[in-house]
């Protein structure tokens, strides 16, 4: 049970109808019903009392005052202790028994004018505050009341007749409409209430569903820049490890070239600015050729192809983004002439998300560790390609003569240049006089990519 209150608490938890911080939407909404019903009462028993008192001796108001006490003295319980179990169970007990004990102290249904009749609110109450299954013992009780009273009255109805009526016959009428006026009221007044307060409280919760949905579209795009898409889904729906084999995937590696001269003249804030403007156009380039980026190391850029069936040719869109990251570094007008290192490789790989906490989704594998190794033996605004690679794309792209790389652990393996496409023969000799560029844009190839054989290998 909570410690009492201090006054100016009191009055605080009596406008807030006892509610607590942590109840639930449900709770709040039965407490402030079940108090807003209680001042109902209060005011109608305080009418009652009015009435009783003008019209004089004739009529006891006793019984109306004896209500409002006990309603006062019920809803400070509930206020100054908090308990709102043995709130609504009396509530609703004094709800039920009081206009059967006032009538029956009356005399019957005529003279007490159908008082049984606010009784009814208890069931009605009951449903609204406690619950429908709840609600049925407390109608049975109503129920069988009224029969026990009917029953007595039936019987004694004789004795009743002639004994001298206490109230007059036009009091009696003008009760009966007072009593079924303001059951009804009560009845509607109570319902509607119930039913604003559900409305407030499904507008409550649509709106936190409607928030719920925005933070969940967000961390479904955060997840998306993590992971693929369909690697998020499967980490999403299930928590058993992630890694799958791939039969054949290309792999691309760039790094900024003289990178670490580069980035300390610069503050680091200068640094990161440079990076993440790269990166991101890097990005953009790369989602629009259907890859997957990988990850960044450091000034590493990794890209992968083929892992997914919705790009027909992984291959040719590597070697194509490649071309287009050193096209667009060679067309910027910064004071940083970035250039870049590319590597790629062909082959069988593994891929998997690594780890619970923080995790990413890598590649392992000697096609990963082949791209990796060229990358680094490779001159600066140069793609070079392994053999696999190469076979892949010879038919379609220029490449420089082979030269053979020393690889740790893999020795001298032979690697070749790419140039850029073969440009598609003209269709007419006016055609044949057009700059090449003009024939096949991505044929513009930048100035370090110029230089080398002409021809495929």
């Amino acid at each position: 049970m909570n410690t009492p209150r201090t006054p100016s608490r009191f009055v605080d938890r009596l406008r807030s109808a006892g509610v607590e911080p942590d109840d639930s939407d449900e709770l709040r909404q039965q407490k402030a019903l079940l108090v807003f019903i209680t001042g109902l009462v209060s005011v109608a028993s305080s009418l009652w009392l009015a009435i009783y008192w003008a019209l004089g001796p004739r009529l006891s108001a006793s019984l109306p005052f004896g209500l409002q006490v006990l309603l006062v003295f019920n809803i400070w319980l509930y206020i100054q202790w908090g308990n709102f179990q043995l709130f609504r169970v009396s509530q609703l007990a004094l709800l039920l028994f009081f206009p059967f004990a006032a009538q029956w102290a009356m005399g019957d249904f005529v003279s007490a004018s159908g008082l049984i009749l606010w009784g009814l609110l208890s069931p009605i109450v009951a449903m609204l505050c406690v619950g429908v299954r709840e609600s049925v013992p407390w109608f049975v009780a109503y129920v069988v009341l009224t029969l026990l009273t009917g029953a007595t009255d039936y019987f004694l109805a004789d004795m009743a007749s002639t004994a001298t009526q206490p109230v007059s016959r036009q009091i009696s009428v003008l009760f009966f409409a007072l009593n079924f006026v303001t059951i009804s009221a009560l009845v509607y007044l109570s319902l509607r209430f119930a039913l604003l307060e559900r409305a407030r409280v499904q507008a409550a919760l649509e709106c936190a569903h409607a928030r719920l949905a925005q933070e969940q579209a967000h961390s479904e795009r955060l997840l998306l820049n993590i992971l693929p898409s369909p690697i998020a889904e499967r980490l999403k729906h299930s928590s058993d490890t992630i890694a799958d084999g791939f039969a054949e995937v290309t792999v691309m590696f760039a790094d900024i070239v003289n990178f670490t001269e580069l980035a300390a003249g610069m503050s680091a804030a200068d640094v990161f600015r440079m990076l993440n403007g790269v990166f991101s156009h890097f990005d953009e380039l790369a989602e629009a050729r259907g890859l997957e980026k990988i990850k960044t190391i450091g000034d590493a850029y990794m890209v992968a192809g083929g892992l997914n069936d919705g790009l027909a040719d992984p291959c040719g869109a590597v070697a194509a983004l490649a071309l287009d990251m050193h096209g667009w570094l060679a067309s910027r007008n910064d004071v940083h002439a970035l250039q870049i290192r590319v590597g790629i490789g062909t082959g069988p790989v593994v891929a998997g998300v690594v780890g619970k906490k923080k995790f990413i989704y890598d590649l392992w594998g000697d096609t990963v560790n082949l791209a990796n190794r060229i990358t680094s033996e490779g001159l600066p605004c140069g793609i070079q390609c392994d053999q696999t690679t190469y076979e892949r794309l010879r038919a379609r792209y220029r490449f420089d003569m082979p030269d053979h790389v020393p690889l740790k652990g893999k020795g001298m393996v032979p690697v070749w240049r790419l140039l850029g496409p073969i440009p598609e023969a003209p269709a007419t000799r006016e055609d044949a006089t057009q700059p090449l560029d003009e024939m096949h844009p991505a044929a513009a190839l930048p100035p370090g990519l110029a230089t080398g054989g002409s021809g495929a290998a």
